[in-house]
């Protein structure tokens, strides 16, 4: 007798909705298939649903299990849910079927069946997507600027100028001399030993109190060990690369790289990986690569990188760049950092400044560091950089001038006159862009600021020479030692001025304290710091950027701006606050675009004779003001400086 085949159970899983949206209500229903069971009524076959069978979902997006848990009757073959606020994407939905117990008692129409032997199992598909209204908000987005080749440059710039900052430059001081327990690889360096000088002298006697004392190995020479470990910091840590040391002070901050290039997947090993892309193999920067096509007593064939005492290009200046800019020496030596060094020496050396020197009370004891290291400072001057000398390359760089009885009888040579005008005008387009970009409804036109970029680009290049490099590396260095020494403890005791200013760092109280008791500006040395720091990183990307090559397009522009927006607003604060002058105001007159430009230094004259004139008005308390500046520690009337003729060019 032929044996009666096995039934075969099957199912199958489905929704009403091909495709829904958030908080749509969708319904799942199980169908089952068998030869006996497809024979039933239809009420028959809900009462075997009911009855002869459990059902379990399962999904592996907790939102969308989770609501399905929460529908009433999600244990049925047929309920509905709400679907939940998902991502646009096909998110799967599994069902078992279990047969329960057994049917044989059960009666009809249970009886006429044969349960299955194993699970069924089966699966669909719920299609999400938002709901169409959202995709309205696209037209009020900002318009698209697809990332450029050099974005990875702006990174790198950004990165090296927050190494050279004060903060790790005077942890790198302290682990090199002072043995704190730091780790130097987050200076970029390999681990730095020092041992102990052997002693090279006659064998001291045990009764002998001088084994007692430690000798000290610097001397009065201690100013030039500073001196040299400033050079190494530099050198470790300037160049075209991109870092993310452990420790603080924090020098890199993705999440914020990732805001400012609006892209919010980038990873640092991709920033790295585009770096090298845009220096290409032979790991120069574009721009640089230009300059060595135009090297006419090279072989352009055969570039070799050599040393300085040798024909061909200097290896570190070609691969390696410093990304230092004179501009940050600049606005410092504004702020009087360097005036307020010199002051200092000058009473160190006993020379009074004025009749009533307010530095009168000024004494560093010998047996702490800074008094050893003023005394190699004044020892040194012959070797640093005289203010002449900085105010001539400030004029080759930037046509920027120095006002003081120094520099009067400057005569440079060359003199980029254009740069004012070139720099002011490239902000102001930066600003009109930035209106215009943060207005969803226009569409903001990039290529002013291109070609303004494209302007200051070759300016810049065509003072980047004789002391280009060297200047500014040495100014640099200079007055990072004068930084170091005015944040010492000896200096803030007599120096330190109003401990509730929030200072951004260790020196700029005793900069501040010492303009007020010289009655110098009453700007606070805060905004002139963001002058040179915003500056320098603001020119540092336009000098090394590709910006002459003419088949840019207006993304380069766009991309540049959106990256650098923070420093660009910063410093037209900044300069508004230094100067009075608004270079993202609209010009609505004539003599607005004259004042724009004309030389900071004359404008922070001008604001230095309006603070003098207020403070010499008379008030409503007769002998107010001169009882401010009367007795024995009376400061130095400042005498009325006057103001170097400005004469509209036609």
């Amino acid at each position: 007798m032929a044996q009666q085949p096995t039934q075969q159970w099957s199912c199958t899983v489905s929704t009403d909705s091909e495709q829904a949206r958030k908080h749509d209500e969708v319904t799942l229903a199980v169908t089952l298939s068998n030869t006996k069971f497809d024979q039933l009524s239809e009420a028959d076959k809900e009462t075997v649903y009911a009855t002869g069978f459990d059902y379990q979902y399962h999904t592996v997006n907790m939102l969308l299990q989770d609501a399905i848990n929460k529908a009433p009757g999600s244990n049925t073959r047929q309920f509905s849910f709400e679907v939940p606020d998902l991502k646009d994407a096909d998110y799967e939905i599994d069902v078992t079927v279990k047969a329960k117990g057994d049917w044989k008692g059960q009666g009809d129409p249970l009886a006429g069946l044969t349960p299955p032997k194993y699970d069924i199992k089966q699966s669909t598909t719920l299609s999400v997507a938002r709901p169409t209204e959202i995709e309205a908000r696209v037209t009020l987005q900002r318009s698209f600027a697809g990332p450029t080749d050099d974005r990875a440059l702006w990174t790198a710039i950004r990165n090296r100028t927050a190494a050279i900052g004060f903060e790790r430059y005077r942890k790198f001081i302290d682990c090199v001399f002072c043995g704190v327990p730091i780790d130097i690889n987050m200076l970029g360096a390999a681990q730095v030993n020092f041992r102990p000088i052997d002693r090279c002298l006659d064998p001291i006697d045990a009764t002998d109190r001088t084994d007692k004392r430690q000798l000290s190995i610097y001397g009065p020479y201690a100013y030039s060990v500073l001196k040299l470990a400033t050079q190494a910091f530099l050198t470790l840590e300037s160049g075209v690369v991109i870092r993310d040391p452990p420790g603080k002070p924090k020098i890199f901050d993705l999440e914020k790289e990732r805001i400012r290039l609006n892209d919010f997947s980038l990873e640092l090993s991709e920033l790295k990986k585009e770096l090298g892309t845009y220096l290409g193999p032979a790991d120069h920067l574009p721009y640089l690569d230009r300059i060595v096509t135009n090297l006419i007593t090279l072989d352009n064939a055969d570039v070799k990188e050599v040393l300085p005492y040798c024909l061909g290009v200097l290896q570190h200046r070609l691969t390696s760049p410093s990304l230092i800019e004179l501009i940050w020496s600049y606005w410092l030596e504004e702020g009087m950092l360097v005036q307020t060094m010199n002051a200092i020496a000058r009473r160190f050396q006993n020379r009074r400044g004025s009749p009533n020197d307010p530095l009168a009370e000024l004494e560093f004891d010998p047996l702490r560091p800074l008094n050893n290291l003023i005394w190699g400072f004044i020892q040194d001057e012959y070797n640093r950089l005289t203010v002449p000398r900085r105010a001539h390359e400030y004029q080759h760089h930037y046509g920027l001038s120095l006002l003081g009885k120094a520099v009067s009888d400057l005569n440079p040579a060359d003199s980029r006159s254009k740069f004012i005008e070139a720099f002011h005008n490239m902000l102001s387009a930066s600003a009109r862009f930035f209106k215009e970009d943060s207005d969803t409804t226009v569409i903001a036109d990039a290529f002013p600021l291109l070609n303004a970029l494209q302007e200051v680009h070759l300016i810049l290049a065509e003072g980047a020479h004789n002391q280009f490099g060297d200047l500014t590396w040495t100014a640099r260095a200079e007055m990072m030692t004068i930084q170091w020494m005015l944040a010492r403890p000896e200096m803030k005791e007599f120096l330190r001025g109003r401990y509730m200013v929030p200072y951004q760092e260790e020196w700029m109280g005793a900069v501040d304290s010492m303009k007020r008791l010289q009655g110098w500006t009453d700007t606070t040395v805060t905004h002139f710091y963001e002058l040179a720091v915003t500056g320098e990183r603001v020119l540092l990307s336009i000098r090394y950027g590709d910006w002459s090559d003419i088949e840019n397009i207006e993304d380069q522009a766009k991309t540049w701006a959106r990256s650098w927006k923070p420093e660009i607003q910063r410093y037209i604060h900044a300069y508004r606050t230094v100067t009075g002058v608004d270079l993202a105001a609209d010009i609505v007159d004539t003599r607005d675009a004259a004042t724009r430009y004309v030389q900071p230094s004359v404008l922070l004259k001008r604001r230095l004779v309006e603070q003098i004139s207020a403070m010499s008005r008379p008030s409503n308390g007769p002998g107010l003001v001169a009882a401010r500046v009367s007795g024995s520690t009376a400061l130095p009337k400042p005498g009325r400086p006057e103001l170097p003729a400005y004469r509209k060019e036609t």
